[in-house]
């Protein structure tokens, strides 16, 4: 019963936290990315003390609370979108030793999330029959920003790893 419990309030916490972050993230536009960022942070380290499943409700918890409590819907939208999710497909990715698999699937994961919201950016504000030149320098820009990405949040988990968490033995 100990074990539940703790898993129960960490999660707690961990998707308040990430929500907070997610608001802050709704009131200083110019950091808006930076700060969905880091509260993706915090899924990676439930996904770090307690496992996957426990990061895979810290996403829910926060995704849900995120929608419905902040008024500004862009930063939950980043959330669910991308950066929420990506801390659990990280470890799951990270599992393989092969450093070539590992980036390639990185890379896939990262470009099939630029095009759902590609398509759903276009679909709201933008003629969906028409189409924008330059468009492939959006994957091409983006590919190159998401691994400097990868390599700092990667150093993030292991600064929390190292520094923080209980688990030193266990990685994400």
């Amino acid at each position: 019963m100990k074990k539940k419990t703790r898993v129960i309030t960490l999660s707690a916490l961990f998707s308040a936290l990430s929500v907070v972050i997610l608001y802050f993230a709704s009131l200083w536009p110019t950091g808006q990315l930076g700060l969905v960022a880091l509260s993706s942070l915090f899924v990676a380290a439930a996904v770090v003390e307690m496992g996957l499943m426990p990061g895979v409700y810290v996403f829910a918890a926060a995704s849900a609370l995120g929608m419905l409590l902040i008024p500004d819907k862009a930063p939950p939208l980043l959330f669910i979108l991308f950066f929420g999710y990506y801390p659990v497909i990280k470890s799951l990715i990270e599992k393989t030793r092969r450093l070539f698999f590992q980036w390639l699937m990185k890379l896939a994961v990262f470009n099939a999330s630029v095009t759902v919201i590609w398509f759903f950016v276009r679909s709201l504000f933008l003629d969906p029959s028409g189409s924008v030149p330059g468009a492939w320098l959006v994957y091409l820009v983006g590919s190159a920003v998401f691994a400097l990405y990868d390599y700092g949040f990667s150093k993030a988990i292991w600064l929390y790893i190292d520094r923080v968490s209980k688990n030193n033995n266990k990685g994400i």
